[in-house]
């Protein structure tokens, strides 16, 4: 892609004049057009077949080549060098006779115009008497309307009887980047293009082939975020490598990007992404205002965010998705820890409450006052338990059921007591910075000497009954790592109140055991034995799972109808089994009992998010 071949030199000192990266390396050929495969592949078979039509319609998003693939095919059809080819085509190995002064935009018979400027019925007309004339030199007379869709109404009706039957030494190309204003009635004369975005992969490669040609050095993490700036633009991303370049001094490196960009530290967002789904306020805002302090705009931190909730989301609906060459190792490492811990509610959660804290950022006049508010409601809300974790460790008595809202409570005559007492609901209070960071969601009973009195009601002890009802309290306490190895890495032997023993799986740490006997024991208030062991039958909840869905997914296949089905579409699978109609757990509670744990978990203001 050298685009020496364009370049011109001063007429006054004869010093070559400096072309933008985005100028300078212009495709002049289909081949060198990226991520455009499907429009290549349709003229190629239409040029080879002489279906050449009198009207082409590009549209995309900026920076994705429709006026440059406008005059590449302006440069096709009026492909020509003498003695070897004199016919239209997209196989362009050398340059013809007329392609140098298309691509430069100054070919007598090739004519671009704005139609941003040139939009009134005025310059209409000037083109339907042009083109009963005959091309001058080429082949074909081709008129390029750049942004067609700022034609006025009447210019576009003036258009229509050329455009249908022109002349067949005649061509138009339109682009735009508006296509739902082009009326009808011309898009009904056109061949259609639409150019797609190009991929962030694709992206990176190019950047990394200019970058060798230019002879900088820049490092892989800043190629991907001026690839994940640009926004699958071409042009977007050599602008932005053109000013890093100028930025670096010729050597590029990840930091010098992000200064530039204004952006956040890539792994300190996903930091402050854990915090905040751990409940750690304090810590959320800290790593906030470090990124502040260093240059990243609040606004733009929420936005990293978002996307990185966003790839966690797609990495737990479509594991595959984890894959993507424009992450980092270490970015797809932990997406996908989270992923396999998240539920899919908190992670939709969260992205409504940034995308809704994103737009208050922007448009505060404190923006970091307002990103710290947008914060402090998600740390608030990942502390509020999924309904059925809820339910699930209600009917196996790890919590107190609600009191009934008709059960007169005693007065305390001590506030202070009043105070330290624990709430009717233990979700009742939302996740706020004194909950997660200066007592649990769940309070473990305090050894006393004092005898309780008869009229006290109280607080029992939490008592895991199964294996599994542990896995979903160490989820409510948002310690993702260890409900990870608890799922993964764990085969338990024998399991019993304040009792565990299981062998471990070969990739466990060595320290699980401990970890998980320090961290139950320092939440319950009460010693929790750990210990490990050889022979195991059972295994892993990940594993059991899993096979519980092939076993479904084999069950679903031998239904007749959906057989048929999948006989019926070749290449379709089975991604999911729902089994409805089965007894949900809040069947099997007390009916206020769950009215109350789900009134609970839908008072806070945080959770009522719009769709």
């Amino acid at each position: 892609m050298d685009g020496g071949e364009f370049s011109g030199a001063t007429k006054d000192t004869g010093a070559v004049a400096y072309r933008v990266l985005a100028r300078k390396y212009r495709p002049k050929s289909f081949d060198d057009l990226v991520g455009q495969e499907p429009m290549v592949r349709t003229l190629r078979n239409a040029f080879e077949t002489g279906r050449i039509a009198q009207a082409y319609m590009l549209t995309g998003v900026r920076g994705v080549g429709k006026t440059t693939t406008a005059r590449i095919l302006a440069r096709g059809l009026n492909y020509l060098v003498p003695g070897k080819i004199d016919k239209p085509t997209i196989d362009m190995p050398e340059l013809g006779v007329h392609c140098a002064e298309i691509m430069e935009g100054r070919h007598v018979d090739v004519i671009e115009m704005d139609a941003a400027s040139n939009n009134g019925i005025d310059h209409i007309r000037e083109i339907i008497e042009a083109v009963r004339y005959k091309p001058v030199s080429a082949r074909y007379k081709v008129y390029i309307l750049d942004e067609v869709h700022m034609l006025s109404g009447a210019a576009f009706n003036g258009l229509l009887k050329t455009l249908e039957e022109p002349p067949e030494h005649v061509k138009f190309i339109f682009a735009t980047t508006e296509i739902r204003k082009v009326p009808v009635t011309v898009l009904s004369r056109c061949q259609r293009f639409d150019l797609r975005r190009i991929e962030q992969d694709r992206l990176i490669g190019l950047l990394g082939t200019i970058t060798a040609q230019e002879g900088v050095t820049i490092d892989a993490e800043a190629l991907a975020m001026i690839a994940r700036a640009a926004e699958g633009s071409a042009r977007d991303s050599l602008s932005l490598l053109d000013q890093a370049i100028a930025h670096g001094a010729g050597t590029i490196v990840a930091e010098d990007v992000r200064g530039m960009l204004g952006l956040a530290d890539r792994s300190r967002v996903i930091d402050l992404f854990e915090a905040l789904m751990a409940g750690r306020v304090s810590d959320a805002l800290s790593l906030l205002k470090a990124q502040y302090d260093i240059g990243a705009e609040p606004g733009v931190v929420l936005q990293d965010l978002a996307a990185f909730t966003h790839q966690v989301t797609r990495i737990k609906v479509v594991p595959g998705a984890g894959e993507d060459a424009g992450m980092a190792e270490n970015e797809r490492r932990r997406a996908g820890e989270f992923a396999a811990t998240l539920p899919l509610r908190i992670l939709s959660r969260t992205w409504q409450m940034l995308l809704k804290g994103i737009e208050e950022a922007q448009g505060s006049s404190r923006p970091l006052a307002a990103a710290d508010m947008v914060l402090i409601r998600i740390a608030h809300a990942s502390d509020l338990p999924t309904p059925d974790e809820a339910l699930r460790l209600l009917k196996s008595g790890a919590l107190p059921a609600p009191s009934s809202p008709a059960a007169p409570q005693p007065p305390s005559p001590d506030p202070g007591a009043r105070a330290s007492a624990p709430s009717s609901s233990a979700f009742g209070q939302g996740g706020g910075q004194g909950r997660s960071m200066a007592e649990p969601a769940f309070r473990p009973v305090e050894a006393s000497a004092q005898p309780v009195p008869a009229t006290a009601k109280a607080v029992p002890a939490i008592r895991f009954q199964r294996f599994e009802d542990l896995v979903a309290y160490v989820g409510l306490k948002r310690d993702l790592p260890l409900k990870l190895a608890l799922e993964r890495e764990v085969r338990v032997i024998r399991f019993e109140p304040g009792l565990l023993e299981f062998e471990p799986t070969a990739d466990a740490p060595r320290t699980l055991a401990a970890d998980i006997g320090r961290k139950l024991t320092d939440w319950t208030g009460e010693r929790f034995m750990v210990s490990l062991g050889r022979g195991a039958t059972t295994q892993t909840l990940a594993e059991r799972q899993e096979a519980e869905q092939l076993k479904q997914k084999s069950d679903a296949r031998s239904d007749p109808l959906v057989a048929a089905v999948l006989a019926r579409f070749p290449g379709a699978e089975i991604v999911d089994v729902q089994i409805r109609g089965e007894e949900s757990d809040a069947a099997a509670l007390p009916a206020p009992v769950a009215a109350d744990v789900i009134g609970d978990l839908t008072d806070d203001p945080s959770e009522q998010t719009d769709d």
